[in-house]
């Protein structure tokens, strides 16, 4: 099959470039955003090619000359760009045998390939005496014939192979010692240094008299090279870091962003978010329905019910956002950036200027990583409408601590409802999952006006887009793993669409999956509960069919790591609990199971979480394990720590005290086991984790305290509630 990247980009040179050293140059439109997709991609060539890891070298992406494969998320470089470079890598081999046999007059089968090197008898040649461009120029623009992938994995390989030991990161040492060139390093001649100051809503209104006299301030102050106000914005452009870290920490103020701007968003009720969500206008859709021609065999046993939900979350990367612009004197717009879409980027940075697409060049360059749709595109946007108040000058922009989190996109609350049937054995006959949600996407490159903050807040403002959904085909938004991964005839799944945008949300790592999960697989502990049954035996119960052979593997590879057993391990401590969850994700991608060990005092303290993921064919085994780490650990701070605090006036948590995440000393012990699958498909390994995760510490929670609690996060706060709260410790339930 060929991949879909490949059929965009079906030419080698698209891929692959080759010097005369012997070194390969590969292409690929994903970008590193810290997670070591590049060293994965390289080797995956390094494989095809018989070469040594290090003579792959990763370019890093550019709309000057990578392929344009979108947007780096979903966890879907390894299926995507690694199999469009897989075969790009194995056209190429196979191309260097066919030219060699045919040079020698000897069968295919007689040449093979080891370290780079051809062999046919006593007769060598390399990649580049065979396939260099002025050697062999028409092979370098011919479309990639994807069937030559099979020639590497045949049961008697005649092709050679590669050392077995996976090489280490090459850029990880350097990221340790401080020697690696992250964005915030890059240096440009002349480059001054700049900043946007805006309210903290979408929209607002400037009290003019306080914002010309900061403007006059400004203009005198040294260092200030020039200040510019259009509509909401302030720029202000500095010789200095130095200087402009000074002005930031005014402005920054609480106090100063009330004096300039006058802002009243629609605020929800951080004390009824289900509310909220339910009262607002709402699109529709029918996920999934088997209920009509799947019915529940006859009238059910017992009808149960459970609703959950999530609150807006903050990205609160650790690394600050960041952009350097530079416009030429012909009106040609260059920009380094550390964006998930560069392309994207690119598209609706010429929308917001007026300009063709073709003039703007975005170039990749890693920030310290994201986890969804953070703020990396509106610093390209201000640094790119900065510099063009100064031709020929290279303008660096760096985002300020409460910019970060006052201005990146929040993660939507969401709130499942989730309705069972039950036959008179316990079995599952019926399960209607709903969910109320904003869209999950207000990402660039997407729509038809720019999806960048700046461009809404100029004096001639662009339109704000109202939240979206991805469709279902690539995995869906809000509505993403609300199918259960179970054995069950009926099954429907409402998503109902929240088409209000007070503030702005957009994607988080993994989207709606991870409370999607966190609500089927409580409420999956909740049944089994209810039937006196072992949570893992409930679930493997309903894992009986055909097909889910892979998933009873991970949740009894999980339970094994974790020493698991039906019964309650004796002489526990008392606010000891355990839990278990599971889930694919988007239903056809990674499986992974959970358990996680925990203890409840006046607080949730996580002491051990073992991991179990059904990746497919393995690439990087390290790096794979580092992504199932820290997307548990990710989604164990969204879990235990993580809620928005708004207010009218905006964003009100926008320092690590109003926003704590979870900490180095909260950190427990994590264990990995990868499932050993080399004759599947690849599957990505960043997101999968984060749902069973947090369902595993709601299921753990429960089984300490014997308290269910169904909204995130699990505070101490939040833990009262639900102590207190009637009818909380099982769900409604009629017989």
């Amino acid at each position: 099959m060929t991949p879909e990247s490949l059929k965009a980009h079906p030419v080698l040179r698209q891929w692959l470039g080759l010097d005369a050293a012997g070194s390969v140059q590969a292409f690929s439109g994903k970008v590193d955003l810290g997670q070591g997709i590049s060293h994965a991609l390289r080797l995956i060539v390094a494989e095809e090619l018989r070469l040594p890891a290090h003579q792959i070298d990763m370019v890093p992406a550019s709309t000057h000359f990578s392929p344009n494969e979108a947007v780096t998320s979903g966890s879907l470089s390894v299926q995507h760009s690694g199999a469009a470079l897989r075969c790009a890598a194995a056209h190429l081999r196979e191309s260097c045998r066919q030219r060699m046999a045919q040079r020698l007059g000897v069968a295919l089968e007689a040449v093979r390939c080891e370290n780079g090197v051809f062999t046919a008898g006593p007769n060598r040649a390399t990649y580049p005496e065979l396939a260099l461009p002025q050697v062999w120029a028409e092979l370098w623009d011919r479309a990639i014939d994807p069937t030559h992938v099979q020639a590497a994995h045949a049961p008697h390989d005649l092709l050679g192979t590669t050392p077995t030991a996976t090489p280490a990161r090459p850029d990880v040492a350097a990221k340790v010692f401080g020697e690696f060139e992250y964005i915030h390093d890059r240096t440009l001649p002349g480059m001054c240094h700049g900043l946007v100051f805006r309210p903290g809503t979408l929209t607002a209104k400037v009290i003019d008299s306080d914002m010309l006299a900061l403007q006059t301030e400004l203009q005198s102050t040294p260092g200030v090279l020039r200040v510019v106000l259009d509509g909401l914005l302030l720029g202000v452009l500095t010789e200095t870091e130095h200087a402009l870290g000074r002005i930031a920490r005014k402005i920054d103020d609480d106090a100063w962003q009330g004096r300039l701007w006058r802002s009243h968003a629609q605020l929800p009720d951080p004390h009824d978010l289900p509310g909220w969500l339910k009262a607002q206008a709402l699109e529709t859709t029918v996920v999934v329905d088997t209920t009509t021609d799947k019915p529940g065999a006859g009238t059910p046993h017992q009808r149960v019910s459970a609703e959950y939900h999530r609150p807006f979350l903050q990205h609160a990367s650790i690394g600050l956002c960041c952009a350097l612009a530079q416009w030429s004197p012909n009106q040609h717009l260059e920009v380094w950036s550390h964006s998930q879409g560069i392309y994207n980027l690119q598209r609706d940075l010429a929308l917001a200027f007026d300009m063709p697409a073709e003039q703007v060049q975005v170039s990749h360059m890693e920030g310290a990583g994201c986890y969804g749709h953070n703020g990396a595109d509106d610093v390209a946007w201000d640094a790119a409408w900065l510099a063009r108040q100064m031709p020929g000058q290279a303008v660096r922009v760096q985002w300020t601590r409460q910019a970060e989190l006052g201005h990146a996109p929040l993660a939507p609350a969401m709130e499942v409802h989730i309705e069972a049937d039950l036959d008179a054995h316990g079995q599952l006959q019926a399960w209607t999952q709903t969910v109320w949600s904003q869209g999950h996407g207000t990402r660039p490159g997407r729509g038809k006006t720019p999806a960048l903050l700046g461009a809404w807040q100029t004096a001639t403002p662009q339109p704000v887009p109202l939240a979206v959904n991805a469709a279902m085909a690539v995995g869906g938004g809000s509505e993403r793993n609300a199918q259960p991964p179970y054995d069950i005839a009926a099954v429907k799944v409402l998503n109902h669409r929240v088409l209000n945008m007070p503030f702005r949300v957009s994607a988080m790592r993994a989207l709606g999956a991870p409370v999607n999960v966190f609500a089927a697989e409580s409420f999956m502990d909740e049944l089994a509960q209810g039937q006196s049954q072992d949570p893992l035996a409930f679930r493997l119960a309903h894992l009986r069919g055909t097909g889910h052979e892979r998933a009873v593997a991970v949740l009894q590879q999980a339970a094994e790591m974790a020493h698991w057993s039906a019964t309650r391990p004796a002489n526990r401590p008392e606010g000891w609990g355990r839990g278990l969850a599971y889930a694919r994700y988007k239903n056809t991608g990674a499986l992974c199971a959970v358990v996680v060990e925990l203890m409840v005092t006046d607080q949730v303290r996580l002491l051990k979480l073992w991991v179990a993921a059904d990746l497919g064919r393995v690439i990087d085994a390290e790096g794979a394990i580092n992504q199932l780490e820290g997307g548990a650990l990710q989604a164990a701070s969204w879990a235990l720590c993580e809620a928005a605090q708004l207010s009218p006036q905006g964003i009100v948590s926008r320092d690590w005290t109003r926003y704590p995440i979870l900490k180095f000393s909260d950190m427990p012990d994590v264990q990995v086991h990868l499932m050993h699958a080399p004759d599947q498909s690849s599957l990505g390994a960043g997101e999968c984790s984060s749902g069973p995760t947090c369902a595993a510490i709601g299921n753990a929670i429960f089984d300490a305290i014997g308290v269910r609690i169904r909204a995130m996060p699990f505070t101490h706060d939040n833990l009262l509630r639900a102590i207190h709260a009637d009818g909380v410790a099982v769900p409604n339930s009629t017989s």
